[in-house]
């Protein structure tokens, strides 16, 4: 039964609270302690007496550069998405609402330390102080941040919910009775999400000092570069997601630490088996029956100018919330969506002075979706596949549903950091992740897949860590400069096993009197001369990309479940039973498709792959009569290790660039930090900023800046200084 109720449509402005003379005061006072130094790339320096007031600064900066973009991420943690955008989005608040709950991380702030709560109040009344002071700004929603909403994420990346593998299909054909189908592969399958982390010990660095290369890869603009500095000890200088009170990527003067998506089973599916006595639920539980828990949830959604409400009657066992069906029994989702631990372990890994104190802000075990790639000051080098690692009984297959009715398929307690895939200081002296198996990490020295669960390490290898794996091992005498153009590495390893199947099977198969001999000779001769790089000026790259994007979805798949093949596997597969049905038509279609757009099939990459940046809209459009840069960089899907992932749009020829290398660091350790780094565009999401793209050239060609860390090098280079409210 779905309730719906009519609700006027007011403006959110004049729903908003004033804020009192008490808070006013109080954010004054607050600001007069903080002193923001913007460096000449745009780069907020925050400076505070306390942690509390650094945190303050951060986020007031952080509202300077785009507001926009730090609301929109607390509308979606907090559910409320239709109400913006309409009633397509009810199901995404649904899931939201269902795996994080707001009245917990209430409690949670009222129970927090005092330490934590201090930085918690801070958090709120820098984006307060903002709003305060910029009265022309009119939020779409959130009209007054409050201290709790800092405890919605889990370990800092905000997308990182955990559904095992059910779907916003599942919760909406259980919930609205009408059946509607999952999607099982992306409509733009190069759009993967991801990252890449390298470690180098001194062992083999010119410097005899360790290096760590950060660069994570996420929808452009999705994190801003800053550092954090207090008298309290704090030194943090990375990225973060807008909103967040902490480097989530990044370093400090002791250690730096690099995150890559997990995908290690930190959530299970449970096959409820449930009976019904008048009009109550009941799950069976080692032989008894136990009362199904019913919430209601009601979200409001937009429709025609006019909020309207509908109410779910949703359902809980001792496992979770019901999330879908599946063989005709309800489906409950065990997982870890929210902690309050989660913000502890993110806030002490910024302070952390190096190794042993980061193997002990590891030991508080609550990161649920990161791998982590670690240097230090001392020359150690580390990795860690996940953190948050349930203890299960190995004879179940954890990527499917379980049976919830017997207490053999409950967890036993979270493994100990020293049970899960780790490794600390490799022999071979480098280390890499790229959301590939952890059992390539380093190389023939790396930890072996027969010591573990299976359900701690289910990724499969992938064409990043192929390429990885091979492009790290050359040097000997690593440099930043060396690290950076190992990390650009625009090596398409997934071709070195497409393209030679494509030419047999054409010389195989296609008789040179044939129409299809015609047509594509010319056009495998250049994939047949191609080194497989991809570049701004190859008409090869523009082939085999766009090909491939048309083949089978199983060589797109780069995350897999326990028990099924990896990406490079299913590759290779494909590759052996080529034929001219499976390789030639869709080579075909991308032939006519590029002569009909621009008259010839010799297109460079780079004339199509483009970057444009035009407005600091949440959803850009792109327009081929707008300007617009050249790219040579490739989806990471392919291998390449610069990931750009770019697209068509409607009314497009030219694909654009939407995600990829976001925010990029090297950063070497010892006596004295030395770093570079680079983001997409710029600093600012204001367009009439000079740093809205001041970085977007050097981004289309992987050019560095130079990092600014000691506070005597930021005043050198400072383009303002300013403390927040001024």
């Amino acid at each position: 039964m779905r309730k719906i109720i009519l609700l006027f449509f007011l403006p959110f402005s004049i729903l908003a609270q004033k804020f009192s003379t008490t808070e006013i005061s109080r954010f004054e006072a607050q600001s007069k302690r903080v002193s923001i130094i913007r460096d000449n790339w745009g780069i907020p320096h925050i400076y505070g007496k306390s942690d509390a007031d650094a945190v303050f600064g951060l986020l007031y900066a952080q509202c300077e550069d785009d507001f926009k973009r730090v609301e929109m991420n607390y509308i979606e943690k907090l559910g409320r998405i239709a109400e913006l955008k309409g009633e397509s989005e009810l199901y995404n608040d649904l899931q939201i609402r269902l795996l994080i709950d707001t009245t917990e991380a209430k409690a949670d702030y009222q129970k927090a330390a005092p330490w934590l709560k201090k930085l918690l109040n801070a958090y709120a009344d820098g984006i307060n102080f903002y709003l305060y002071r910029h009265p022309a700004v009119k939020p779409a929603m959130l009209t007054r941040f409050k201290p709790w909403y800092a405890l919605l994420w889990t370990d800092g990346s905000i997308g990182a919910i955990s559904t095992a593998d059910l779907s916003i299909a599942d919760l909406k054909n259980f919930y609205s009775g009408s059946l509607v189908s999952a999607v099982a592969v992306p409509k733009n399958p190069e759009q993967q999400t991801g990252s890449n982390g390298f470690a180098f010990s001194p062992k083999i660095t010119q410097s005899g000092k360790a290096i760590l290369y950060i660069n994570p890869h996420v929808t452009f603009y999705f994190r801003p570069e800053v550092q954090v500095v207090s008298e309290e000890g704090l030194n943090a200088y990375g990225a973060v997601t807008w909103g967040q009170m902490f480097v989530y990527q990044g370093f400090n003067q002791y250690c730096g630490w690099m995150h890559t998506s997990s995908n290690v089973d930190v959530a299970d599916m449970y096959a409820e088996k449930i009976s019904k006595k008048g009009d109550k639920y009941f799950y069976e539980y080692e032989g008894a029956l136990k009362p199904v828990t019913e919430k209601k949830i009601t979200i409001s959604y937009l429709a025609d100018n006019v909020l309207k409400q509908k109410t779910f009657n949703t359902y809980f066992t001792h496992h979770g919330p019901i999330m879908g069906k599946r063989d005709d029994k309800w489906v409950s989702l065990k997982s870890y969506n929210r902690s309050i631990v989660s913000m502890i372990q993110s806030w002490k890994r910024t302070k952390a002075k190096g190794f042993e104190e980061y193997k002990q802000v590891m030991a508080l075990k609550a990161n649920t979706s990161n791998n982590t790639v670690f240097a230090d000051y001392k020359g150690n080098i580390a990795y860690w596949h996940g953190n948050y690692i349930p203890k299960r009984d190995n004879q179940y297959n954890w990527a499917k549903p379980v049976d919830g009715s017997i207490a053999a398929t409950e967890w036993k307690g979270l493994h100990e950091v020293d049970e899960t895939v780790h490794l600390y200081n490799p022999v071979n002296g480098w280390l890499q992740n790229c959301n590939s198996t952890p059992f390539s990490v380093a190389g023939a020295n790396s930890p072996k897949r027969e010591d573990y669960s299976s359900y701690m390490a289910p990724d499969g290898e992938n064409f990043r860590g192929v390429n990885a794996v091979r492009v790290l091992d050359r040097e000997k005498k690593y440099t930043i400069d060396k690290v950076i153009a190992a990390g650009y590495d625009t090596y398409l390893s997934a071709f070195e096993i497409l393209i030679p199947a494509l030419v047999k099977t054409f010389e195989r198969d296609v008789k040179q009197n044939d129409s299809l001999y015609t047509q594509l000779k010319a056009p495998i001769e250049v994939l047949k001369a191609w080194d497989y790089h991809s570049s701004e000026n190859s008409v090869a790259t523009t082939l085999a990309v766009e090909w491939a994007q048309k083949l089978s979805p199983v060589i797109q798949r780069l995350y897999i479940d326990q028990g099924e093949t990896d990406q490079v596997e299913n590759t290779k597969r494909f590759a052996a039973n080529a034929d001219i049905a499976k390789f030639m038509p869709p080579l075909v279609t991308v032939i006519n498709d590029l002569n009909k757009k621009f008259g010839t099939w010799q297109i460079p990459w780079g004339e199509l792959n483009r970057f444009q940046r035009l407005t600091g809209d949440l959803q850009t459009k792109y327009n081929d009569n707008e300007p617009s840069v050249p790219v040579g960089f490739a989806s990471a899907l392919w291998g390449s290790l610069p990931s750009y992932n770019s697209r068509y749009y409607q009314g497009t020829n030219k694909r654009y660039g939407v995600g990829g290398n976001s925010f990029i660091c090297a950063v070497e350790f010892g006596e004295k930090i030395k770093a570079k780094s680079l983001l997409a565009g710029g600093e600012s999401g204001d367009p009439t900023s000079k740093h809205f793209k001041d970085q977007l050239l050097m981004y289309t060609k992987g050019q560095f800046k130079d990092v600014y860390f000691y506070k005597s090098d930021v005043i050198k280079n400072a383009e303002k200084t300013y403390h927040p409210g001024e």
